[in-house]
């Protein structure tokens, strides 16, 4: 049996599509051990997911394996990197350096993923000028001069303060910005074609405290 993808991610279930990068980092793990083929039950024992999920989910991206033996570690990496588009470097910008957005700008995993963050803006005359990581930040005020500079930068980072979000997304989409990776709290407004994704640390922690507590009461 072969190994094969297609392109479809319009059609793959959101929750699908979050599994899939555990199940590649899990992956990875196995790859440096020194394993060679891995079935979706020994992923399944690493990450706690039911075999038949993982079964199904990479179902939707058309992977199969050998009969008995499961599936070809190497090729199974290739695939799904390049299905989930990591092979591929999608550069971005970052709005506001304060204590996330530094860690955002140190963190090199993100490359590992398809994602390079090329530069960065921030109001903090400190950090104006400055270079994290070998990233520059540069005042907002230039950030139409940069998005020529750097060319098709399509992704935005933001990481600023929540009473400045909404200005922040409106420059950032007049300036040509397609997808806003949202790590503050509010709830930005955008056009219908623009992508976004909320990623709140916020939500997950009340989220987390709520079961603690729930399980507490148990």
């Amino acid at each position: 049996m072969s190994t094969r993808a297609r392109k479809e991610t319009d059609k793959i279930p959101e929750p699908t599509l979050r599994r899939l990068p555990w199940y590649l980092s899990n992956i990875k793990l196995m790859k440096e051990r020194g394993e060679q083929y891995v079935s979706s039950t020994q992923i399944s024992k690493d990450i706690n997911i039911d075999a038949s999920q993982i079964a199904k989910d990479l179902s939707y991206v058309n992977i199969s394996g050998r009969t008995r033996v499961g599936y070809s570690i190497d090729a199974l990496i290739d695939v799904l990197e390049n299905f989930l588009e990591f092979s591929h470097p999608h550069e971005a910008f970052l709005f506001g350096v304060g204590s996330l957005g530094g860690a955002l700008l140190h963190d090199s995993g993100l490359s590992h993923f398809g994602l390079k963050i090329v530069a960065a803006f921030d109001i903090n005359p400190l950090l104006v000028g400055t270079a994290v990581n070998g990233i520059p930040i540069f005042h907002p005020s230039l950030f139409e001069t940069k998005t020529k500079e750097f060319g098709n930068v399509r992704i935005g980072v933001l990481t600023v303060p929540i009473n400045i979000a909404q200005e922040m997304t409106d420059k950032m989409v007049d300036g040509g910005i397609q997808a806003v990776w949202n790590f503050t709290p509010f709830r930005i407004r955008v056009p219908e074609n623009i992508v976004v994704q909320n990623t709140s640390i916020y939500a997950h922690l009340a989220l987390m405290f709520n079961r603690l507590n729930l399980t507490e009461k148990e």
